[in-house]
């Protein structure tokens, strides 16, 4: 019983550090699309294309790094690792603000990648194992939640510290805290892996068996291949909305950074929070509720997307951009449970992390650049109506999986040990 109590302590006490780490971790990515504007009017004078490359870049390097990072995760001890990437994107960060050239600011974003490469791998794997099925999804959302609120104060802090002090300030200030979340990483409890799955423990398979088991895994296949076009819609958003409330809406610099940041931190407090308490509910009635419910959120939610780009009056592009987030951040939580709880644990970090390299390298690598692309020949309004598509896109798949997965014998008394 002692064992029990002191097992749940440390399993909140990860989760909290967890997602305080997620949150910075959102932070550093989305401070860039804050800067977009004043980055454009420097001495690096970047274009439109060149702007999106630079989430593109970090992406990139991101994505090829994550498996490499999947595979430490699942052999090794995963706080090293995850210490070891919160280190080095806070350094890289920090290190965006002395840049004297395009070409050395992206680079200062490409090894942001690498180091959130080795948390975003290792952090849902040590998750998944600190919390049973049955609570999962909750935890999930609670980690999740960091990534509006992060990307908000991103937003939030790059738009202010800019205005006040200029965008290489806004760097230095964003990649000091992460110094220390660094060091509480370091300090983390690596779980048993496995510890809440009903599955018999069994030893780490080689690569080729991994990827073969993955790849034969239908449910995870369509998972992320959802979720991939989930990602390309909101990494276009968050990388362009801010430009374009202030070149198309017509907001001042300031007011365009810290309302979409307020509208991201409420719509994903709340999106992520019902999302993930809703999930967990469903659970108990059918294995392949996270799916449906991601799956009929995005769906719900492309038209708004569609209305908050394509409407020009406030009274109707705010009301269709709330509902629209609201929608979207629901899926956050149960989406990433799901894609833990359909494979096996002995190779869950190797499956985050294909997953990773997946929705990213088919998502929000190419939605950003492809934008700036699209808007450097004709109009940033016309660009970013690719994006509602890919909402759309995302949805299908994850209705279409929901619809044709069957439940085995197995699932069936998962669902009876969630229910009891």
């Amino acid at each position: 019983m002692e064992a029990n109590r002191d097992a749940a302590r440390l399993a909140r006490n990860g989760l909290i550090v967890l997602s305080l780490i997620n949150l910075f971790n959102y932070l550093d990515r989305y401070v860039v699309p804050a800067l977009f504007e004043s980055l454009k009017q420097s001495p690096l004078h970047p274009t439109d294309g060149q702007l999106g490359f630079l989430m593109s870049g970090f992406l990139i390097v991101y994505t090829v790094t994550a498996p490499i990072f999947g595979r430490s995760g699942d052999r090794g001890r995963r706080p090293r690792v995850l210490a070891f990437g919160v280190f080095l994107w806070s350094l890289a960060t920090a290190a965006g603000g002395l840049a004297r050239s395009y070409l050395q600011l992206l680079l200062a974003r490409a090894a942001v990648g690498v180091g959130e490469a080795a948390y975003g791998t290792v952090g849902p794997s040590l998750l998944a194992d600190y919390f049973p099925r049955s609570s999962r999804g909750r935890a999930f959302a609670v980690f999740f939640i960091a990534l509006p609120v992060g990307s908000a104060l991103g937003f939030v802090v790059g738009g202010l510290v800019d205005h006040h002090w200029g965008w290489r300030m806004a760097f230095f200030m964003a990649g000091g805290p992460g110094l220390i979340l660094g060091l509480l990483a370091a300090k983390l409890w690596d779980a048993p892996r496995g510890a809440h799955d009903p599955e018999d423990p069994a030893d780490t398979p080689g690569l080729r068996q991994t990827l073969g088991a993955l790849l034969s895994n239908r449910s995870y296949v369509t998972t992320v291949l959802g979720y991939a076009a989930y990602t390309f819609a909101l990494g276009g958003v968050a990388a362009w909305m801010a430009s374009f409330l202030e070149r198309v809406r017509g907001l001042p610099r300031t007011q365009a950074t810290i309302q979409f940041g307020a509208v991201v931190v409420v719509t994903g407090l709340l999106g992520t929070a019902a999302g993930g308490w809703l999930g967990d509910r469903l659970l108990a009635r059918s294995r392949r509720a996270y799916l449906w419910l991601s799956g009929v959120a995005t769906l719900a939610a492309a038209p708004l997307f569609y209305l908050s780009l394509a409407a020009p009056s406030p009274g109707t592009f705010w009301p269709a951009m709330i509902g629209a987030q609201l929608l979207m951040f629901a899926s956050t939580g149960p989406i990433n449970s799901h894609i833990v709880n359909v494979v096996r644990p002995e190779i869950r970090t190797m499956a985050v992390a294909v997953s990773v390299f997946s929705i990213h390298a088919l998502g929000d690598i190419l939605s950003p650049v492809l934008v700036g692309a699209i808007s450097d020949r004709s109009t940033l309004s016309t660009a970013v109506l690719i994006l509602p598509v890919a909402a759309l896109a995302g949805g299908a798949i994850w209705v279409w999986g929901a619809t044709t997965e069957k439940t085995s014998s197995k699932d069936v008394e998962q669902i009876r040990r969630a229910k009891t």
